[in-house]
């Protein structure tokens, strides 16, 4: 069963998220205050995402994300600000203040795509998009953008990587978005 691990310099605001999350339908959350808690935990478990804020006492998030087992992704909770001088690659980002519908969307589709079977690497080359399906895969980034602060270079790539990972095409992907965003 895939966790979620909630990391905070203050465990108060850890537990107030971990509500949040309990009151929909979440339930293998561990609630903590340090990187070397984080990493313990994740090593322990079979994948999940870590939601933690810019640094913690021991290490900053870009640190914690390297230490983490590759069953696991990163959202990352943080300022405005912060997020500007953030150097994200695979990470998720929401802006603070979170708000609670936010952050279960979130939360809801990188589970989604992590739970999804993967389908065979041996698939002919995907056909040139119609308008409908850039369109598609154009309000998915703009979603992204706007929800959890990506440029449209990094929301395109988190795309095309949940498209990786899961075998699916990028139509596929940006309608799993969608659909999950409603």
């Amino acid at each position: 069963m895939l966790r979620i691990i909630i990391a905070f310099p203050k465990l108060a605001d850890a537990k107030k998220l971990k509500n949040v999350l309990n009151r929909n339908g979440y339930d293998d959350i561990l609630a903590c205050n340090s990187a070397s808690h984080v990493i313990a935990a994740a090593n322990e478990s079979d994948g999940g995402i870590v939601l933690c804020g810019y640094r913690l006492p021991d290490m900053h998030y870009h640190e914690l994300y390297g230490y983490l087992p590759r069953e696991f992704q990163m959202l990352l909770v943080a300022s405005p600000d912060k997020l500007q001088e953030c150097s994200i690659g695979n990470i998720m980002c929401l802006a603070m203040p979170i708000h609670s519908h936010e952050l279960v969307s979130t939360i809801q589709t990188m589970f989604w795509e992590m739970e999804r079977p993967k389908k065979s690497p041996g698939r002919p080359r995907p056909k040139k998009r119609s308008e409908k399906e850039q369109k598609l895969i154009q309000n998915a980034k703009s979603l992204l953008m706007e929800r959890n602060h990506l440029s449209e270079s990094e929301a395109h790539k988190y795309i095309q990587k949940l498209s990786m990972d899961s075998g699916n095409t990028l139509v596929e992907t940006a309608e799993m978005i969608l659909a999950l965003n409603e």
